[in-house]
């Protein structure tokens, strides 16, 4: 153990040039922590000839990027509130249908297409189906979308995707974790894991003003303690009942969302969440083959063409129901296409299952090619659309549409 705080020390400072560089870059951070992850992980040595492993320090890693996890759900949790899911009104409920349904059974049917077996297609499924909610805010923070008439939809859309993948995972575990190959034995375990969600949910808003007492308090050093010790026992009790850790994390952030100390909440955790989800990413990095991405190479540029057409029709598909433009709906497919944390989490999900080698690396080249893309479809959105329209007449339609809902329609 003479080397692991050096080790760590490393990695900090290796995943800090990453960050570096995406800032000057102005792109995503993530692609260039799963970069470094994988230029200095133990497969590195065959390519650089150098020895870049971290090798005391690697369990320590893991568990680290364990914990950024749970702070990356968390503050999800946080930010939505299970107030917020239930006043988000019937055209984002009706739009989040439209976009997990379609890009769903597109990634069942990617996954069958391609020869995998029932579970690592289910895998597969997942990964492809849910986008990074922090690639999507940061996006649209920086283009300065947030006042779009899409962007409620889009925040709509990414807040229905946290709770599909909610229940999504909590199937997965007992599906993929407990061994449950029966139907009758994957039911169980997802009703005992949609049992404790239910649960949890119930009593945690009942305990609202309980938790309220309970938090006020001066001492800043008092209530990270209470907030850390609430947030690692319901987590790790998850774990131990085949629910996702991660998924017990979002469960806890959404109940405290409902406090009056949700912002005090808020700013104890962002250090955090940002400090150990860098490492979340930089350890998936370390555990990927760079010799290994050429046989995914096909998969994950498949899914990728899968996911960019999902997503532009999902995305027309869902501002059509709520009446947006034409336009404004190319936008929503355009601006959720990127994946990243949900993606790593749920391949992550089936390497701890021992499912197929090849999850890793094909969901690593997955997250990479659309955590750039995603960026830059989003930004060039508005020249995107004008040649798609050329070719689709998208405006033309719409306003042959209205005219027949008027009872215009020159074809009557």
């Amino acid at each position: 153990m003479d080397h692991l705080i050096f080790e760590i020390g490393l990695a900090v400072a290796l995943i800090a040039a990453g960050g570096f560089i995406s800032a000057k870059l102005r792109f995503s951070v993530i692609p260039f922590y799963i970069l470094i992850g994988m230029a200095v992980g133990p497969h590195a040595g065959q390519i650089w000839h150098l020895d870049f492993r971290f090798i005391e320090s690697a369990p320590l890693i893991e568990f680290m990027g364990r914990i950024g996890v749970l702070f990356l759900l968390f503050y999800l949790g946080l930010e939505f509130s299970v107030g917020r899911l239930i006043k988000s009104g019937k055209s984002i409920a009706v739009g989040g249908t439209i976009y997990i349904a379609i890009n769903f059974t597109l990634g069942l049917l990617f996954g069958w297409g391609a020869g995998f077996p029932l579970q690592e297609t289910l895998i597969v499924a997942g990964i492809t189906t849910i986008s990074s909610s922090a690639i999507v805010a940061k996006v649209l923070v920086d283009l300065k979308r947030t006042a779009n008439p899409e962007t409620e939809m889009i925040l709509g859309i990414i807040m229905f995707e946290d709770v599909f993948l909610a229940v999504y995972i909590s199937i997965l575990s007992g599906l993929v974790l407990s061994g449950s190959s029966t139907l009758g034995g994957v039911l169980l375990s997802a009703l005992l894991s949609l049992g404790f969600m239910l649960v949890l949910l119930i009593v945690g808003r009942k305990a609202v003003p309980l938790l309220n007492k309970w938090l006020n308090v001066s001492s800043n050093e008092l209530f990270a303690l209470i907030i850390f010790a609430l947030l690692f026992i319901i987590a790790g009790f998850s774990e131990t009942i085949h629910v996702a850790e991660a998924i017990g994390a979002l469960l806890v952030g959404l109940i405290l969302a409902e406090t009056e100390h949700v912002h005090r909440i808020e700013r104890l955790i962002i250090p955090f969440r940002d400090f150990f989800g860098a490492i979340f990413f930089f350890s998936f990095g370390l555990t990927i083959d760079p010799l290994a991405l050429g046989g995914a190479l096909w998969y994950s540029l498949g899914a990728v063409v899968v996911t960019l057409i999902g997503n532009f029709v999902a995305g027309m598909l869902a501002g059509r129901s709520a009446g947006l433009s034409p336009k404004a709906s190319s936008n929503i497919g355009l601006t959720i296409v990127s994946r990243g944390e949900f993606s790593i989490i749920v391949a992550n999900l089936g390497k701890a299952g021992g499912l197929l080698p090849l999850i890793q690396p094909f969901a690593a080249l997955y997250v990479l090619i659309l955590a750039i893309l995603g960026p830059l479809l989003t930004k060039e959105s508005k020249h995107i659309y004008k040649l798609l329209n050329r070719i689709f007449k998208f405006e033309k339609r719409n306003r042959t549409d209205e005219k027949a809902a008027l009872g215009d329609d020159p074809a009557g």
